[in-house]
């Protein structure tokens, strides 16, 4: 509205003091200009309804030979907002029109005057060149604050994932450290306990020592990764020492023994895998077997199995079953293991055993490539041999217990396998 103001304010002036060629306006000169100016206000909603307005206003202001000064301003506003509003084609096509209809209009008034207003017609072309700069400059600037914005936007929904991550991470950590700790302390205190009140006048000194040493080695490991993963999130420091990995698979076995169960594994060494894929397997095998101890009872049989293909390798981890079911605790063991087995883009499944009783879970996990980037070990013609060694027992201590595994976890015997645990 200021604009159409102003514009309205010179074009008085112009024609008040018949600057240039032509004659004061009379009744119809003052109201062909209005035609030409009033609209301007709505010159960027409907620019060329306001275009061809002035342009049926003007070219009869002109052929009747009015202040032609007075004209201008409210042509070149129009003109301009067409091209500042754009298209570029639609601009192009109402430059021309403008054009060929001023002068077909001076032309039915006289050929001198066609052919003088030809000759001046290229001030609209100057004015279509500017505004489609402005136009091309307007959405260069929205494109790159559009850009930006669209950057910002990118960047903080990427650090929100990143803390979204981080904090099942160490949801995860923290479950698989405090979880089998607490699980492995409660069975051997019941070990402790059950050996003090069973026969208090015939008192198993071997066996006690036996249980309350589990306790401490239990709370002293527990102490370490506990201080371990609180230094990492206090300073952002790399963790020290080496990850957990499938060098660690014998301590979780004997663990698992010295609580009670009764584990049979190779015992083969598992060849060099990547950090995460190790890390995977050693919490996958830790979490299986502290939730087939707790789940199954006392003495408990668990098979473990860690084989290396030529692109994977699998973990299955079967319990014979005993003890009683425990259903829909709200456990969150089963879906740790499966976040990491996906992290790594593998998979696990776990539920009741086809060929008896008891619970089985198996992780399927892409090799990767090993440490430093070599390439992840298999079992083809280039794997390394390894001796043979025959399948033996580990464990059975004299009460049932947890095993060294990821905390307890939510290994319950639903027919989903999303049932109970830690």
């Amino acid at each position: 509205m200021a604009l159409t103001a102003a514009v309205a304010a010179l074009t008085a002036v112009l024609a008040l003091t018949r600057l240039g060629h032509g004659e004061a306006p009379d009744l119809l000169g003052w109201a062909l200009l209005a035609v030409a100016v009033v609209p301007l206000a709505w010159r960027l909603v409907h620019p060329l309804l306001v275009l061809g307005l002035m342009t049926v206003s003007v070219g009869p202001y002109h052929a009747l030979d009015y202040a032609h000064a007075a004209a201008v301003p409210a042509s070149v506003v129009a003109v301009y907002s067409v091209a500042v509003v754009g298209p570029r084609l639609r601009t192009v096509a109402a430059g021309g029109g403008v054009i060929a209809t001023a002068v077909g209009i001076m032309l039915l008034v006289s050929p001198e005057g066609g052919l003088a207003m030809f000759q001046t017609a290229g001030w609209v072309l100057v004015v279509l060149v500017f505004g489609e700069t402005m136009r091309i400059q307007r959405n260069y600037v929205a494109a790159v604050t559009e850009r930006a914005e669209r950057a910002e936007r990118t960047r903080e929904e990427e650090a929100a994932r990143a803390v979204a991550e981080e904090r099942l991470r160490i949801a995860r950590d923290l479950h698989d450290l405090l979880a089998h700790s607490i699980t492995l302390i409660g069975v051997q205190t019941s070990v402790a306990s059950h050996v003090l009140i069973a026969d208090p006048d015939r008192l198993d000194r071997p066996a006690l020592a036996q249980a309350l040493d589990g306790i401490a080695a239990t709370c002293r490991d527990a102490r370490i990764e506990l201080r371990r993963t609180l230094e990492v999130l206090r300073a952002g420091e790399p963790e020290q020492g080496p990850p957990p990995g499938p060098a660690g698979l014998p301590d979780l076995v004997r663990a698992a023994g010295a609580a009670g169960a009764r584990v049979r594994w190779s015992g083969e060494p598992v060849p060099p895998l990547s950090a995460a894929v190790g890390a995977a397997v050693h919490r996958i095998v830790q979490e299986s077997l502290t939730n087939a101890v707790r789940h199954a009872g006392a003495g408990v049989a668990v098979e473990l199995e860690v084989a290396v293909r030529e692109r994977e390798v699998v973990v299955s981890v079967a319990d014979g079953g005993g003890g009683e079911p425990q259903e829909g605790d709200g456990g969150f063991g089963i879906v740790g293991m499966r976040e990491r087995a996906r992290s790594v883009g593998g998979t696990v499944t776990a539920g009741p055993r086809a060929d008896g009783p008891g619970w089985v879970v198996r992780a399927v996990l892409p090799l990767g490539d090993g440490p430093g980037g070599e390439p992840g070990v298999g079992t083809g013609p280039d794997r390394p041999d390894r001796p043979d060694r025959p399948d033996r027992p580990v464990g059975g201590g004299p009460s049932g217990g947890a095993a060294a595994g990821g905390g307890a976890g939510e290994h319950g015997r639903g027919p989903t396998g999303d049932g109970a645990g830690s």
